[in-house]
């Protein structure tokens, strides 16, 4: 909270205003932005700091004018002629002070150096060259830091003691909104723990209410289960009766089915085979499926090794009758 005290000299009481009412610093959200609708709405105080009751500064003297009220004529009179009382001792100090005397006839006055050590004045400072060896590859200093200079004026108001603030006085309705606000606070834990104690009552005696019903829907359900499972082993029971006894039912109605079916059986298979060519000769069979493949892959190879001697015959004569061709020419030629 930033505040320019102004004071304002010229009358019997000397005022001090503010040139911006004091107002509260609103509570900055870190991990959430405020709504649109939330900006409208006052501010919930959780800090005295922020508290628009309480009080800072001297609350006897304070007197705050509206910034849009026309100055009081008088007081803008007493300024200017505090202004112009001012100006005129400027004036009358400056007459008076003492100066230098003109010169008298012949004479000038010259500047004369008043320091504690005098220097020569020229047109032209005396310059001097100097060398300096210095060793090769020398490190560069650090650079110093960076101190700006200073700019403004200082301004300083001398205020008496007792003028803006009494400790005693100023302190008391801070004191008595902060013993407020801590009663207020604590009554609040101690409801707040008293109430937390009754809840945890409450929920101790439902736990202990849904412990007991869940043993006993668990004892319900496992008799439930027991029973379902002493009717299904029944069930299984009966069931593998009744499979085995149609079981037996059909091995011997199967049985005697096969017997009446194979006393006919045997001649009539004989006599299928026979017809469909499983009983042959042994010889005759060796003779059409190994001798007569051979003799046929044999009479195969003759006869391509045969028609392989003619061609290459052939060739050889055409090849002979071609040189001679070839030589007969050339005698003629």
């Amino acid at each position: 909270m930033a505040s320019v005290i102004h004071s304002q000299k010229g009358s019997s009481n000397d005022r001090y205003t503010f040139s911006s009412r004091p107002r509260p610093v609103q509570n900055r959200t870190k991990y959430r932005q405020r709504l649109a609708n939330e900006e409208d709405e006052p501010p919930n105080y959780g800090n005295i700091m922020y508290d628009r009751r309480v009080v800072r500064g001297n609350t006897y003297a304070q007197h705050v004018l509206p910034l849009n009220v026309q100055p009081d004529p008088v007081d803008l009179q007493r300024q200017q002629e505090a202004r112009r009382g001012v100006l005129a001792r400027k004036r009358a100090k400056e007459h008076f002070r003492p100066r230098t005397p003109q010169p008298v006839e012949g004479r000038k006055n010259i500047d004369v150096q008043t320091e504690l050590y005098l220097e020569e004045l020229c047109d032209r400072a005396p310059e001097t060259s100097v060398e300096c060896q210095t060793d090769a590859f020398l490190d560069k200093p650090a650079t110093p830091l960076f101190i700006p200079a200073k700019t403004g004026k200082d301004v300083a108001t001398q205020i008496q003691e007792g003028e803006l603030f009494d400790f005693d006085i100023e302190v008391q309705p801070m004191l008595e909104v902060l013993v407020g606000k801590t009663m207020e606070q604590s009554l609040l834990e101690v409801m707040e723990e008293e109430e937390l104690a009754s809840l945890r009552q409450q929920q101790r005696a439902f736990q202990e209410l849904r412990n007991a019903e869940l043993v006993e829907v668990q004892r319900l359900e496992e008799q439930e289960r027991r029973h379902r499972q002493e009717k299904d082993r029944r069930l299984r029971q009966q069931q593998e009766v009744l499979d085995h006894q149609r079981e037996v039912a059909e091995k011997v109605a199967a049985r005697a089915f096969a017997q009446q079916y194979l006393t006919d059986l045997l001649p009539s298979v004989f006599t299928s085979l026979r017809e469909h060519g499983f009983f042959y000769d042994p010889v005759e069979r060796d003779l059409e499926t190994c001798f007569l493949p051979w003799l046929m892959d044999q009479m195969s190879e003759d006869l391509e090794k045969r028609a392989a001697c003619r061609t290459l015959l052939d060739m050889l004569i055409r090849d002979v009758a071609q040189q001679r061709l070839d030589r007969f020419q050339n005698v003629i030629n």
